[in-house]
């Protein structure tokens, strides 16, 4: 599907601008100054603000070294290659690499001059300076993604809740036609969501756990555990087995609750309950048995570090849900 992201609008608005300043005010290669704003917009006000910063030092570099390699040694390419050799590994210095592209603009631009002057300086100076103005400018702005994630959320949540139902399906009934989609449409959404929620993050400067960014890296945690405890299941011993019923209950109870809320608490003591029951029934005799009572504890162990997750999950931003 064709679909124009605000990067690009703000691209096609910025460039025009940048260029038509640069002309009206009559500066040589005025063109230039929309590719230097091309270069500074950036997908956060973070991430443009450094792009900025960064380019308006290596450009400044850039000047210096063409004055004194171009004046000193002459107007030549091997003079270029020459002083590349020395200017790149000062910007990776100098942590200014990303201007690197943008610099050499204006290194061409004094090259071709043949001959560097004050007005010439000034002109790229001024190049440098509107380019990355109007960038910032027009980076300035930056969509909300509140409803984004939150979308992101309930999806996630509602992924969550069909793997919970499937798996306490197998340990209630001993149905295994399930194929395991979910597991795999969870992890493709979780990496989106992180990747947005850390570019709202960068936009509007949040650091709080009860963030967006925060919610989904321990939904991540949780999916990883939730794989671990798939295979464990596939041990359990289903005949007949109350525990394993049992537990599939309670599982089954965990799919209808599955939210952004922090109601770990009462889940993990219902856990503990069953814990003790476990205990309760006889050792293992046969090796078979005993696998799948170790398999059994393990599952419950990786269901209340599943809990334990849940726990630390703060309210998130604007959330009115009820409870």
């Amino acid at each position: 599907m064709f679909k124009i992201g605000y990067r690009t609008v703000k691209t096609a608005i910025g460039t025009p601008i940048a260029i038509y300043i640069a002309q009206i005010i009559g500066l040589q290669s005025f063109a230039s100054a929309g590719i230097i704003t091309i270069l500074c917009i950036q997908r956060t006000k973070k991430r443009s603000f450094r792009a900025a910063g960064e380019r308006f030092f290596a450009c400044s570099l850039a000047m210096l070294y063409s004055f004194a390699f171009f004046e000193l040694l002459g107007y030549t390419p091997p003079v270029i290659g020459l002083m590349l050799l020395f200017f790149i590994p000062t910007t990776v210095a100098l942590n200014i690499s990303g201007g690197i592209v943008t610099s050499s603009v204006i290194i061409l631009h004094l090259y071709a001059s043949n001959s560097i002057t004050l007005s010439s300086l000034l002109n790229e100076f001024l190049l440098v300076v509107i380019g990355i103005t109007v960038a910032f400018l027009v980076n300035f702005y930056m969509p909300n993604m509140e409803r984004e994630l939150k979308k992101y959320r309930m999806d996630i949540e509602k992924l969550y809740s069909i793997i919970f139902k499937e798996l306490s399906n197998y340990l209630v009934t001993g149905n295994s036609a399930w194929s395991g989609k979910e597991i795999i449409d969870a992890e493709n959404l979780i990496r989106k969501a992180v990747y947005y929620a850390a570019l709202e993050e960068e936009n509007h400067k949040i650091v709080d756990d009860a963030s967006y960014y925060h919610y989904f890296k321990l939904r991540e945690k949780q999916l990883s555990i939730l794989k671990r405890i798939l295979p464990l299941a596939a041990k359990m011993d289903l005949s007949g087995d109350e525990v394993s019923h049992e537990l599939g209950e309670y599982i089954g109870f965990l799919s209808d609750n599955v939210h952004h809320h922090n109601t770990a608490n009462e889940y993990i003591e219902m856990l503990e309950k069953l814990v003790k029951e476990v205990k309760k029934k006889e050792i293992p005799t046969s090796f078979d048995d005993f696998e799948k009572r170790a398999a059994l504890f393990q599952l419950i162990k990786e269901l209340k570090d599943y809990l334990i997750i849940k726990s630390t999950v703060k309210p998130l931003p604007n959330s009115k849900e009820k409870k």
